[in-house]
Parts: C-alpha cells; sequence; structure tokens
C-alpha cells in the first residue's frame, strides 16, 4: 500500500464521488485539493460534496479560509501535510482529490514556493487596477515568456503573483517550479473523459437550480466582490457581475451563466495540460463502467 494516493484530473470528471468509494474499500480518509473548496460558504459553486453524500468518510480541509483571504499556497503546503501525517499516524491512507495542480504539487512534491512582498504585491494590484490584467499580462510575456503562456492574461491574481516572484528572486516564474519529484511514496490516479464540455454545461445549468445565485448574494456580506481570490473563482465571478451591492439582479444572467460554462471549459483544457505533463499521473477513463475496480487494482496491484 503506497503512503498517498491523489486523485486529480480535470473538473467535472466525477473525482469526489469516485474518491470517496475508493476511501471506503482502503480504510482511507481525504484531503481536499481544490484551492475554492478551502473557502467556507462556496459549496454550490464549487461542486462541493454535501456531507450526506460523504458516506461517513473523513474530509479534511473544508471550509478552513475566510472568503476575504487571499489564496496562499505554501500555507495550504503546511495544512496538506500535516493532515497527511495525521492520517497516517492513525493508521489510515490519505487521498488527496482536486483539480488544483499547483496545490496538489505543493503537498506530495519536494517543492519550496518563492516568499512573499505585500509592499511589491499592493503596488502591483494597484497597478493591475490602474491599467487592467492584459498590461501586466504583457510585461510577464515579456519578462518569463513561458509563465505568460501559461497563466491566461485575464487572471490577474496569478499574473501579480508571477510578476512578485520574479522581482523577489531575479528570476523566472516557471524557473522556481522543479522538477517531478515526490515527498512520500504516492499513487496518482487521472480521471478523464470525453464528454466533458457537455458535462460543464449540464453541471453549471444544475448549480443554477440548486441556488448558485443565492449562494453568491449571501456572500456579498461576506466581502465575496473585494475577495482576491474567492471573487475571481469560476461562476462566482461572472455572477458578481450580474448583481448589485444588494443582490439585486442589474445585468444578463443567461449571458452569465454561459460566460461560466465557457471560462470553465477553457478552465478543463488548462487542467489537462497541466496535469498531463506529469508523467508520474496513471490515467483512467471515468466514463468507463469498470473505473472504480480498475483505481483499486491500481492502488492494491
Amino acid at each position: 500500500m503506497p503512503d498517498v494516493v491523489a486523485v486529480v484530473g480535470p473538473t467535472a470528471t466525477g473525482k469526489s464521488d469516485l474518491a470517496v468509494a475508493l476511501a471506503q474499500r482502503l480504510n482511507a480518509e481525504i484531503v481536499n485539493a481544490d484551492s475554492m473548496q478551502l473557502y467556507a460558504g462556496m459549496d454550490i459553486g464549487t461542486a462541493k460534496l454535501p456531507a450526506a453524500e460523504r458516506q461517513g468518510v473523513p474530509h479534511h480541509l473544508l471550509d478552513i479560509w475566510s472568503i476575504g483571504k487571499s489564496a496562499a499556497v505554501a500555507e495550504y503546503q503546511q495544512l496538506a501535510r500535516a493532515a497527511i501525517a495525521e492520517i497516517r499516524a492513525r493508521g489510515r491512507l490519505p487521498i488527496l482529490v482536486g483539480g488544483s495542480g499547483l496545490y496538489l504539487r505543493g503537498a506530495l512534491d519536494r517543492l519550496e514556493f518563492p516568499g512573499e512582498s505585500p509592499e511589491i504585491r499592493a503596488r502591483l494590484y494597484a497597478e493591475l487596477d490602474d491599467v487592467g490584467a492584459a498590461a501586466l499580462h504583457a510585461r510577464l510575456a515579456t519578462l518569463d515568456p513561458a509563465a505568460g503562456v501559461s497563466i491566461l492574461p485575464t487572471n490577474g491574481r496569478r499574473i501579480v503573483r508571477a510578476l512578485e516572484v520574479i522581482e523577489l528572486t531575479g528570476r523566472p516564474f516557471v524557473a522556481t517550479m522543479p522538477g517531478f519529484e515526490s515527498m512520500y511514496d504516492c499513487v496518482q490516479l487521472g480521471l478523464d473523459r470525453d464528454d466533458l464540455d457537455e458535462r460543464v454545461e449540464a453541471r453549471v445549468h444544475r448549480m443554477m437550480s440548486a441556488g448558485f445565485l443565492d449562494e453568491v448574494r449571501a456572500l456579498l456580506p461576506a466581502g465575496l466582490r473585494g475577495s482576491p481570490t474567492a471573487g475571481k473563482a469560476l461562476g462566482y465571478a461572472q455572477l458578481l457581475d450580474c448583481l448589485d451591492d444588494d443582490g439585486t439582479v442589474v445585468g444578463d444572467l443567461g449571458e452569465a451563466v454561459e460566460a461560466t460554462a465557457r471560462a470553465t471549459r477553457r478552465f478543463v483544457r488548462r487542467q489537462r495540460s497541466w496535469f498531463r505533463r506529469d508523467p508520474r499521473i496513471r490515467w483512467f477513463d471515468a466514463a468507463s463502467p469498470d473505473v472504480h475496480g480498475r483505481l483499486i487494482d491500481a492502488v492494491q496491484p
């Protein structure tokens, strides 16, 4: 039996449900590796598995951050490794589950994150507000072409972080990512399927039917609109654009739903690109009727 199992892959592949089924068979506990599921109150829009559907399997690192907190991968790294150690000390198997590639690598690999500078970051965020993400992305592409390719021109938070690291270290942002070297004896199981575009579309509409708009409204008093991370999350950002500060719909809700689906499909392509670079991941068709048995066999050959 490995020290750790990771269930990874793009959004909407069914990772959460399959991980619960694995955990029930393997005497395991689950550690969240979805960066947005760390935030309390972000449930419907992040497809967070409801407690009733966790089948009694303990889940760790859900709902631990407030809406206003900026994402901190280095902090997550410490928390995830502590959870892994605690689960193993109980004689159980930790299963990391999620599609946030950098968070997974931070937890599992020999990866040290560059420091932070609140002063540099504040200055860059002020520039972001002043000139926009596209202008900062053009600067990033000049300083670090590889980072320019890997980071979307609309992702202001990641652009700012990359420019901050470059200024702090004097090196390209991408150069801070070492090769694939695990800290644990780890089996990584990748899930993908051919019908993700259709599944993404259906999932977004299902979230809306489940009350996603009301969830966004409920998070407005907690500072969702001004949050540097949570407010930029897929779906949340698009719905915020349709609401005023009182939660009244002032924009085209139908277009926000379609924009969310389009952005999620783009995100799926980027997740695939990220995970496919890792040679350690064993890939499985999540649509296969025997996928559960094949995952069990991969962990217990």
